[in-house]
């Protein structure tokens, strides 16, 4: 009989994150409980206010402390956005890989040169945009590629609700519609060409509560982004129509559904030039769901431990999330099609 040795078990990766507001609270839920990771530590100036962490001795003011305290493997950088390219850079440069949530950061020049500093500290880097881990979306796009709808027409996004009370000195676009444009890039496959926009100020506020997009993808997909934080109902909604029906997926139940186009009849011999669609079958599958934010998380430590083909958001596509986001404020301003 032939022994078969057992695998060798896999390593914990140290891990810690940078910031415990409304997003870093989450992460350090799922650090903690991973078997994947050591929790290193979570640093917050402002202290543990959810009350997340476990031991308080692995609470620092800094990032400073926190690397004194022991070796880190990679952090997850969920602090204000102006502050993402001081913390990723700090980080690096201590050989830490880094998960930085999105937006990568608060202009393009800045995520270039966060991009430049990990590169020269040679760690490994990801932008973390959840949405591309929400199941419903996953499925979605499975379903896009496998040509369930044939050719595709359009792309539309929904995504409104109260303002939340997170937000400091940052916009609709920056803040939320950065989800959008990169989904409707990972969705249809394509780079965003050109975008045109409006935008309102409604509270006061120097930067835009309310966005509403249109553009095109290389590929000529057309598609539109709804946001804003004036809605009193929270709405989270992708929808993708194409040839042989559309496919809608509400992100905050993760449901799919998909909408089959009918065939019209008619005895009007005048109107069989003018055909179109009616409304045919309608199927909402089951889905397996688990937390987007842990399937996140699982893959960024594939990632990390050299897997080069772990489903990460790379910083390249990170920085033209950004760039895109530019491209809509201008396009607001000047009140003309920007394209990128």
């Amino acid at each position: 009989m032939r022994l078969v040795s057992a695998p060798e078990p896999r390593v914990a990766l140290r891990g810690a994150v940078l910031g415990l507001g409304m997003i870093g609270r989450h992460h350090a839920r799922l650090l903690q409980a991973s078997p994947r990771v050591a929790f290193a530590g979570a640093v917050d100036p402002e202290g543990d206010r959810f009350a997340v962490v476990h031991d308080a001795a692995l609470l620092f003011t800094d990032v400073a402390g926190l690397l004194a305290h022991g070796t880190v493997d990679l952090a997850i950088v969920a602090v204000p956005t102006e502050e993402h390219l001081p913390a990723a850079r700090e980080l690096a440069a201590a050989g830490v890989s880094v998960l930085v949530e999105k937006p990568l950061a608060a202009t393009a020049d800045e995520a270039r040169e966060l991009i430049a500093a990990v590169r020269s500290a040679g760690v490994r880097a990801a932008v973390g945009h959840v949405e591309r881990c929400n199941p419903a979306l996953l499925e979605l796009r499975r379903r896009v590629g496998d040509g369930q709808l044939g050719e595709i027409f359009m792309i539309a996004t929904e995504r409104v609700g109260p303002f939340p009370d997170r937000i400091r000195d940052v916009g609709v676009v920056k803040d939320l519609a950065t989800h959008d444009l990169d989904l409707v890039r990972w969705l249809g496959g394509a780079p965003i060409e050109r975008v045109a926009a409006q935008t309102q100020h409604r509270m006061g506020r120097e930067h835009e509560d309310l966005v509403l997009v249109t553009g095109r993808l290389r590929s000529e997909v057309a598609f539109n982004i709804n946001v804003d934080w004036l809605s009193p109902t929270k709405v989270r909604r992708t929808r993708i129509l194409g040839e042989r029906g559309m496919l809608v997926a509400d992100t905050l139940t993760s449901d799919l559904t998909f909408y089959a186009n009918g065939e019209v009849a008619s005895e009007w011999t005048a109107a069989q030039a003018a055909r179109g669609v009616s409304e045919g079958d309608m199927t909402r599958y089951a889905l397996s769901r688990r937390e987007p934010l842990l399937v996140e998380l699982e893959a960024f430590c594939d990632w990390v431990s050299g897997d080069d083909t772990a489903a990460v958001v790379t910083l390249e596509e990170g920085l033209a999330t950004v760039q895109a986001a530019e491209a809509v404020l201008e396009a607001a301003a000047s009140g003309e099609t920007v394209r990128l």
